[in-house]
């Protein structure tokens, strides 16, 4: 009874030494953090923090799916901001992911990201039985 790695070619390979994800005995799943990289070209996407909000979180639920779970079974999620004041429009899109029964969530303002992306997000889910 160890830990599963969850790797898939629908989100961004890993930046660092680190797993997509990682499934443990119990059926949690431990997203890691997501940025906003397109996994088709590799390159950060174009547009602002509602652009990039979106593609974390297609990314987020690339390897949700790959794992055997979708984002209708998060639990909690930490989002990382490079600014604040992007606040309101990350929340508007972040929402649209989770419509009902949102995950317990996190938010903090950090001095840079990765590839100085705007948002970063991880997440821990649940495997459904």
């Amino acid at each position: 009874m160890g830990k599963n790695v969850v790797a898939t070619k629908k989100a961004p390979s890993a930046i660092g030494p680190y797993s997509q994800a990682i499934v443990i005995p119990h059926g949690l799943v431990f997203v890691a953090g997501q940025i906003a990289i397109d996994p088709s070209t590799g390159t950060i996407v174009a547009g602002g923090i509602r652009e990039q909000t979106s593609r974390v979180l297609a990314n987020l639920s690339a390897i949700l799916e790959a794992a055997g779970t979708g984002l209708q079974h998060v639990v909690k999620t930490t989002v990382f901001l490079a600014d604040m004041n992007d606040f309101t429009a990350m929340n508007e899109v972040y929402g649209l992911s989770f419509p009902e029964a949102p995950p317990a969530r996190s938010t903090v303002e950090v001095s840079r990201l990765p590839k100085d992306v705007r948002v970063e997000i991880d997440a821990i889910a649940y495997l459904p039985r």
